[in-house]
């Protein structure tokens, strides 16, 4: 059974490693800009304690991270929150989790008086762009803010409340 609770300190390792090994599968690799290569990417616990941030891990009865998810002020924007750092473990995949994850950083945003909340991907990921267009994003003709991933990350989407 699993659980979703937020970022504790002690997750820092698992998420990070489970980034990267979703990145690796995906063949997202560490010098092409990806989320993989954020040098924050191994204190994420620090990094979402920033006003209006928050992440979410999903954990076992036993504690172990399977996968997790974030929102974030995107930067060089004032209005907008940024969906982050969504990854999931194969075990965890076509199980809700993601939809779920989604859904709290809707009800975060929206409790911080957020309008709209902004991502970037890549086509590589097509089962995450189906998941974001079915929650209602919208793809945009290019990107918004100072993400540091927009070359590497060539879909960009957009949800408002």
């Amino acid at each position: 059974m699993y659980s979703i609770r937020p970022i504790q300190v002690q997750d820092n390792a698992a998420i990070a490693q489970i980034i990267r090994e979703v990145s690796k599968e995906y063949g997202l690799g560490t010098d092409a800009g990806f989320a993989v290569s954020d040098p924050i990417l191994d204190q994420l616990f620090d990094v979402y304690q920033q006003p209006n941030s928050q992440y979410w891990v999903i954990v076992d009865q036993h504690e172990n991270v399977f996968g997790g998810g974030g929102i974030a002020p995107l930067a060089g924007e004032t209005n907008l929150l940024e969906i982050q750092k969504m990854y999931f473990l194969p075990i965890l995949r076509g199980q809700g989790f993601a939809h779920k994850l989604l859904q709290q950083c809707f009800s975060f945003a929206k409790q911080q008086g957020f309008k709209s909340c902004y991502l970037e991907t890549t086509a590589v990921l097509k089962e995450a762009i189906g998941l974001y267009e079915k929650v209602g994003f919208q793809h945009l003709s290019q990107p918004l803010g100072h993400t540091g991933h927009s070359q590497a990350c060539e879909v960009w989407m957009l949800k408002t409340f």
